[in-house]
């Protein structure tokens, strides 16, 4: 299982965990105003609320929250202030950086990225430097715990996955964004599913030994911590040594 694959499952775990949990649900809040602000408060009819919701709830989300952010941004227009944008650059050891960002001061911003990205020994470059090494794709992670790899593998590509990849407690589902959703109504009508969501996968991946996988990792993490930073993707690769005595950190 590739190192980015493995990195994103301890972030969830971490997310859950620790006291970060409140600052992951103030990011979701404004994932669902924008996807209000931009499709309606239905999420019948709003295919991206719906897709953000289901994330709230695959994250823990209280439901009263998910209303709660719901109702403001349709009713009092709370969101409308928040565009959302890419940024693009490096960090250390040729590693590409792709980070999705919604604020509502694009400058403030850029200046806490660029400032991360340095103290790192990386850089921020211009549009479209590192976005070409990632495909977008739907990502749907199966708790395996209970449940054969082989048998997931068949179903997801019965139900329309491009790719499955399996580790020790879990299978990633890889589809084409449109087809994500239905493929997640299929396979959890046997399997429970951890997450469902449209992410950058890297074409191609810079392996690290372990002491510099560790100085990624706490680079992407900073990142990630970043109010204004929704998600962060890069091509870095490690192995699993790098990953020992993380899983309880």
């Amino acid at each position: 299982m590739s190192g980015h694959s493995k990195w994103a499952q301890i972030k969830r775990q971490k997310g859950v965990a620790d006291a970060r949990r409140g600052q992951m649900f103030t990011k979701l809040t404004r994932e669902i105003m924008l996807a209000v602000r931009e499709g309606g408060p239905n999420p019948d009819s709003n295919y991206q609320l719906r897709l953000v919701v289901q994330k709230a709830r695959d994250s823990n989300m209280p439901s009263d929250n998910i209303e709660r952010a719901i109702k403001r941004a349709a009713g009092e227009g709370e969101g409308s202030n928040l565009s959302e944008f890419m940024l693009e650059g490096y960090g250390s050891n040729g590693v590409a950086v792709l980070i999705e960002a919604l604020s509502d001061n694009r400058n403030r911003t850029v200046q806490e990225v660029r400032s991360t990205l340095t103290k790192y020994g990386g850089s921020l470059g211009e549009a479209g430097c590192v976005s070409w090494l990632f495909d977008t794709r739907g990502v749907i992670t199966i708790d395996t715990s209970s449940a054969a790899p082989d048998d997931v593998a068949l179903m997801a590509i019965d139900a329309g996955a491009e790719d499955v990849k399996t580790d020790r407690d879990y299978v990633e589902v890889y589809t084409e964004p449109a087809l994500m959703e239905d493929v997640r109504k299929a396979l959890e009508q046997s399997f429970h599913v951890t997450s469902a969501e449209v992410s950058r996968i890297p074409k191609t991946t810079v392996m690290l030994e372990d002491a510099k996988a560790k100085q990624i990792m706490a680079f992407l993490d900073q990142l990630d911590q970043l109010d204004d930073v929704q998600r962060v993707y890069s091509n870095a690769d490690f192995a699993e040594s790098a990953f020992q005595g993380m899983d309880q950190s």
